[in-house]
């Protein structure tokens, strides 16, 4: 019985930690736009990339197995 004399203090220490951390993100403004950010990963890009060692290297390598 005497650890409930620890563990009751703790978790009202907790919960205050979590009521304090939510009361923040909400003034903070965390969750404003929830919609948003899932939709923007299926956005295309404006133009692609193109990877930069793939345009350049792509000849040396068929000569050197036909070189030999």
């Amino acid at each position: 019985m005497n650890i409930l004399l620890v563990l009751v203090p703790i978790s009202l220490v907790l919960l205050g930690v979590a009521i304090v951390t939510f009361v923040w993100a909400v003034r903070s403004g965390q969750f404003d736009d929830l919609d948003t950010p899932s939709i923007d990963i299926l956005a295309d890009d404006s133009s692609p990339r193109e990877p930069d060692d793939a345009a350049s290297d792509t000849s040396a390598p068929d000569e050197e197995r036909h070189a030999g």
